[in-house]
């Protein structure tokens, strides 16, 4: 398979791959009613069906949406992001309830879903557009700084290549990537089990 094999070409190879498990799903615990405050953080984590499938699951987390961030081109389409040369990353724009959860919690628990010592995509998605960060905001940059050195104290800091960069305009991907591990339970399932993901992050993070 090429570096730059993408979520969709992957899905091809299913026929023989069983079901694995669900995306990963958030800690549960008592729940603080919806403020009606809105926030959005943008992360970069690979291909975004697994990404956008981790964040909606955590409670506070009001709307995930797949897209691109970090880029040059304006409107990007998905075939213009994974030819390359568009400078963007797949990434997913989080919209959430500051009451509920914070800004620092969601980044802590970004780098639990993504292999940060992989400077070249993740999983079995490899390439530009596949690599990984957290696009801060000057206001939300400290945090997320802090989260970083947290995390990469737990596995090595000189291991740890995921950076945090500047906020970037998003661009929402097309509609058939929205909401596709929900909508499409057994295909990301099968997808998730062939790209090993499961397996490397425990590697990674262990259990």
């Amino acid at each position: 398979m090429s570096r730059r094999a993408v979520c969709s070409l992957v899905i091809l190879a299913l026929a023989a791959c069983s079901p694995g498990a669900p995306a990963e799903s958030a800690p549960s615990g008592p729940q603080a009613r919806d403020s009606g405050r809105r926030e959005v953080a943008v992360f970069a984590g690979g291909c975004f069906w697994s990404v956008e499938a981790n964040f909606e699951r955590m409670p506070g987390v009001v709307a995930a949406v797949s897209g691109f961030a970090g880029g040059q081109a304006a409107n990007p389409t998905y075939d213009q992001v994974v030819r390359g040369g568009t400078g963007h990353l797949e990434a997913v724009q989080v919209t959430f309830d500051p009451a509920r959860i914070t800004y620092r919690q969601l980044v802590d628990r970004f780098w639990r879903t993504i292999d940060p010592t992989d400077p070249d995509g993740q999983f079995c998605d490899q390439g530009a557009s596949y690599a990984t960060a957290v696009f801060a905001s000057p206001a939300q940059k400290p945090a997320a700084e802090a989260s970083r050195r947290a995390a990469a104290a737990r596995i090595g800091a000189a291991r740890f290549v995921t950076p945090v960069r500047d906020a970037a305009r998003f661009w929402p991907a097309e509609a058939y990537h929205q909401d596709f591990a929900r909508l499409n339970p057994v295909r990301y399932a099968g997808y998730s089990r062939f790209c090993g993901r499961a397996a490397r992050l425990r590697a990674v993070w262990g259990e």
